[in-house]
């Protein structure tokens, strides 16, 4: 293998990478996802938004092209600054994750709630 092929594929290995972010959500971070998880389940929209997200999970990255593309339908129901704040945490790779889990446990609630009132 020549240098010049050497350096182009060790320049080029992680050209499309994604950083993990591993660092750990803030409590800020976590409540803005927790108001979005409220939303979705208030406006009985837990199903398909969780549904949405699992076919988002392989390609997470994209979070955040999402919240621009639906920016119009979203923005009125956020700050222009949590919407922001709420495109950036989606750029992380768990934060897909995290926001089914939060929508799914936010359900569940509503369930039990309304299973121990009628039955």
């Amino acid at each position: 293998m020549t240098p010049l092929w050497k350096n182009l594929k060790s320049t080029f290995a992680h050209a499309f990478a994604v950083p993990s972010g591993k660092e750990p959500f803030s409590e800020e971070e976590l409540a803005l996802v927790d108001k979005a998880a409220d939303f979705v389940v208030k406006k009985r929209m837990a199903a398909p938004a969780v549904l949405f997200l699992e076919s988002l999970l392989p390609m997470s990255f994209l979070g955040n092209q999402v919240m621009v593309f639906l920016q119009p339908i979203i923005a009125s129901f956020f700050s222009p600054l949590e919407y922001e704040r709420l495109a950036q945490i989606l750029e992380r790779r768990e934060s897909i994750a995290l926001f089914i889990e939060r929508i799914e446990e936010r359900q569940d609630k509503k369930v039990r709630k309304c299973d121990g009132v009628t039955g």
